[in-house]
C-alpha cells in the first residue's frame, strides 16, 4: 500500500495514518511469519504509532528495531551499543566510515552517548518491501559491526 496522491512532504491526516498503520501491522505480521530471525513484533499502546521488532542475532544476541510512524515519515532505529569506554575517536571514525556505504540508515550518537543506527522514509514510500529492506539493513549492519565496535570500545572485556 503506497499512499497514493500524496506528495512526499505532505503530512498525512489521522485517517490516512490509521490506514497506513493498519497496513504496517499486516506487513510486520508477514515478516514475523516468514523470517526465523524475527522473534516478536509488538505495537505500542496509546497515541503513538510505534512498533518494536525483535530479531535474534549471532554477534549481538538481540537487535530490536523501533518503527515510529509520523505524519510525514516512518522513522526507524536500533540501539547498537552503549557509549564506548575507551578508544572513542577510533570507534567514531569507524562509524563515520561505515556511514559512507550505508543506504537509508546512518550511525548516530544518542542519549548518554550510546550508538544508534537510524533512518527514515517518507510515508509515501512506505510499503512491505521497504519495511523488509529496512529491517534487513539494520539487522545486517548491526551484525557486521557489533563485535568489532565492542572490542574497540570496551577492550578490557576482551583482554586475554
Amino acid at each position: 500500500m503506497h499512499v497514493t496522491g500524496v506528495h512526499a512532504t505532505e503530512p498525512l491526516g489521522d485517517d490516512d495514518l490509521d490506514r497506513l498503520a493498519s497496513a504496517i501491522d499486516g506487513w510486520l505480521a508477514e515478516v514475523l511469519a516468514e523470517h526465523d530471525r524475527v522473534l516478536a513484533v509488538d505495537r505500542a499502546t496509546g497515541d503513538v504509532r510505534r512498533w518494536y521488532v525483535r530479531m535474534q542475532g549471532t554477534d549481538k544476541e538481540f537487535t530490536t528495531v523501533w518503527l515510529t510512524l509520523g505524519q510525514r515519515t516512518l522513522r526507524y532505529e536500533t540501539h547498537v551499543m552503549p557509549a564506548p569506554e575507551d578508544n572513542h575517536s577510533t570507534v567514531f571514525e569507524r562509524l563515520l566510515r561505515r556511514n559512507e556505504r550505508l543506504v537509508g540508515a546512518h550511525f548516530s550518537i544518542g542519549a548518554e552517548d550510546a550508538v544508534f543506527l537510524r533512518g527514515e522514509l517518507f510515508v509515501a514510500h512506505v510499503d512491505r518491501d521497504e519495511i523488509d529492506r529496512v529491517l534487513g539493513t539494520l539487522y545486517d549492519e548491526v551484525e557486521r559491526s557489533f563485535r568489532s565496535l565492542l572490542r574497540t570500545g570496551f577492550p578490557r572485556f576482551f583482554a586475554v
